[in-house]
């Protein structure tokens, strides 16, 4: 299967749809096949993407001048152009709550979860950061989808927006908090959607959610789902154990930042040795990559879903597109970059130099990663002979790889792949 190489077009750093294929047209160019669309609707007072009012608006910071309000056609017409550069169209898909000043709240009062006085709830997640050890949405309402009351029309509604999402032209849904919805509307859902395209994909976000909610979604029917090893710093077992753990939920799908995250270049300083390095080894840790608009050019403002603007389009501090079409390219083109895999650390993870396996089958690769962002390190590993070495964090790198030397010099930050030859 080919793997999901992701570009988050992040719709409030772009504007209106009739500037979504300049940005498409660059990921196209960069090798990526999927562009994923954060939420598009019409949002509530708070004004964040993930507190849709209206499910049958767009969103005005994405209409075109003089378009009418109340169509989508403009959404339909960019999906359609993104569709032609050979791009398949994702986008979010929110079950789990509207904004809180939704007509839904009042047309379906049964449909939302209730605190002890009766007022809808607002969802929230543990975090250990904040006060109270938790984090509240307050512009959002809380769907219970599991005990509402006319239960199968609040299922039939959820139902009516993936079908809409695929009439607009789109081929798959990242599901947000996929891990608080039941598995069994997921199943519905998809099941739904299949009905429609079969070969739509559904991507599982369940990031910061226990484990026992992950792998409560294994027969859910998901395609992929999203891990957590853009918070790995190489030397703690947890992200193995992770992956071993959840690739019986679904493949999944890594990434060195998103939306929800702050920028690698802020929270490295700037390095672009490092930028390198979370993109190549995200792309060879799973089965998917994705990466959020402007990491190409070393972006350092973490986008807001509450308040980027197009104006917040930064200057270009580095300009990595050469080095992401090489590690896309290559990914796209070797079977051990496929694939969920098995991953080991055959050396452990103490030291200055990480050595990762990876098993597809009877096939195995390695990534190396240098720890250190400062100095060069060097390895002494012993493989194959036929194997190759393929530096893809340098600009001089060869397509087809070098011959592995037996010391293999790594530079700061570096990270280089042994594969065998095709």
């Amino acid at each position: 299967m080919t793997p999901p190489i992701i570009y988050n077009l992040f719709p409030r750093l772009i504007g209106p749809t009739t500037h979504w294929q300049e940005h498409g047209a660059r990921a196209r160019e960069l090798g990526f096949n999927w562009l994923y669309l954060n939420p598009w609707h019409l949002p509530g007072d708070s004004g964040s993407l993930y507190a849709v009012r209206n499910f049958d608006r767009l969103n005005p910071l994405f209409l075109p001048p003089g378009a009418d309000p109340g169509s989508l056609e403009p959404l339909r017409d960019a999906v359609n152009e993104i569709s032609r550069l050979g791009l398949k169209a994702m986008m979010d898909l929110v079950v789990g709550h509207t904004s809180r000043d939704s007509p839904l709240v009042s047309q379906h009062p049964g449909w939302f979860v209730r605190n002890a006085w009766g007022e809808v709830a607002s969802p929230w997640v543990a975090d250990n950061a904040a006060a109270g050890g938790v984090t509240v949405w307050e512009d959002l309402a809380e769907v219970d989808n599991e005990r509402a009351y006319a239960r199968d029309a609040l299922w039939a509604f959820w139902s009516s927006q993936v079908r809409r999402g695929l009439e607009l032209g789109f081929h798959g849904f990242r599901c947000d908090a996929a891990y608080k919805v039941p598995a069994e509307l997921w199943r519905y859902l998809i099941g739904e959607a299949r009905s429609v395209r079969p070969d739509v994909q559904f991507f599982a976000e369940t990031l910061g959610a226990p484990l026992d909610a992950v792998l409560a979604l294994r027969d859910a029917g998901f395609d992929y789902i999203f891990n957590s090893s853009k918070w790995w710093n190489f030397s703690e077992w947890w992200a193995l154990e992770q992956h071993a753990r959840f690739c019986h939920v679904a493949p999944s799908v890594a990434f060195p930042e998103s939306h929800d995250t702050g920028r690698v270049a802020t929270e490295s300083g700037g390095s672009e040795a490092v930028q390198r390095q979370r993109y190549a080894f995200a792309a060879a840790f799973s089965a998917g990559v994705m990466m959020t608009t402007g990491y190409e050019f070393g972006f350092r403002r973490q986008v807001s879903v509450l308040h980027t603007m197009p104006s917040d389009w930064e200057r270009r501090r580095m300009d990595l597109r050469g080095f992401v079409k090489r590690v896309n390219a290559l990914k796209l083109r070797h079977p051990l970059l496929h694939g969920e895999g098995e991953l080991s650390a055959p050396l452990g993870l103490e030291g200055s130099v990480l050595v990762l396996q990876r098993r597809i089958g009877d096939q195995e690769a390695w990534v190396l990663v240098n720890k250190r962002p400062d100095v060069g390190q060097e390895i002494t590993l012993t493989v194959p002979e036929r194997y190759r070495l393929f530096r893809v964090c340098r600009d001089d790198a060869t397509q087809d790889g070098d011959p592995v030397p037996h010391h293999i010099p790594l530079g700061p930050a570096e990270v280089a792949y042994l594969l065998p030859p095709l």
